[in-house]
C-alpha cells in the first residue's frame, strides 16, 4: 500500500474482527486504505488478499505431524479458526485440511472467538457434548470463551507444550 508497516498495522488490526465475521476482500482492504488515504481497486485488494492468505498459511511441522498423527488415530478433529472467507477457501484445499472432520472459518458463519455462539456450532457440527471436546487456541481470550461453552481448553504454545 505503500505505506510504513507501523501505519499500516494499526488499521490492519483494526478492521480485522469485521473481515475475520465475514466482511468482503475488497471492504477490508478499502477500510484500510481509506485510513490511510490509499485508494484500493479490485486488482489491489486481490493483491493484499494473496499476500495476507500467503502470510497466514505457514504451519510449524511438528503441529501438521501431531494433526495427522491424532486422525490416523481417529480422533475426530475439527479446526475453528477466526478468519476470512478468502483464507477458508484457500485452506480447505490444503493437504492438512484433510485431517479434519469439521472446518469451520467465522467468516463464513459471520460470528467469531470467543464469542459464545461459534462454540456451540462447532459442537454441533461434531455432534459431540461440550465436556468431550478439547480445545487449544494460542489466544488466552478464546481459551477463555470456549471454557465459558463448557469445553475443556487450554492455550496452545506449541506440540512440545501440548504433552
Amino acid at each position: 500500500m505503500g505505506v510504513a508497516l507501523g501505519e499500516f498495522e494499526p488499521h490492519y488490526w483494526a478492521f480485522r474482527d469485521r473481515y475475520d465475521r465475514g466482511c468482503s476482500d475488497l471492504e477490508y482492504w478499502s477500510a484500510i486504505g481509506a485510513e490511510l488515504g490509499v485508494p484500493v481497486d479490485e486488482s489491489t485488494s486481490d493483491t493484499l488478499t494473496r499476500i495476507d492468505i500467503e502470510g497466514w498459511s505457514t504451519l510449524e511441522p511438528s503441529t501438521v505431524e501431531l494433526i495427522t498423527a491424532l486422525a490416523i488415530a481417529d480422533k475426530a478433529l475439527a479446526l475453528l479458526s477466526n478468519a476470512p472467507v478468502s483464507f477458508a477457501r484457500h485452506a480447505e484445499k490444503q493437504d492438512w485440511a484433510k485431517n479434519f472432520r469439521v472446518l469451520l472459518f467465522s467468516g463464513d458463519v459471520g460470528v467469531a472467538k470467543p464469542d459464545p455462539e461459534i462454540f456451540k456450532l462447532l459442537l454441533e457440527r461434531l455432534d459431540v457434548p461440550a465436556d468431550e471436546c478439547v480445545f487449544f487456541d494460542d489466544r488466552e481470550s478464546n481459551v477463555e470463551g470456549a471454557r465459558a461453552a463448557g469445553l475443556q481448553a487450554f492455550q496452545w504454545r506449541g506440540r512440545p507444550a501440548a504433552f
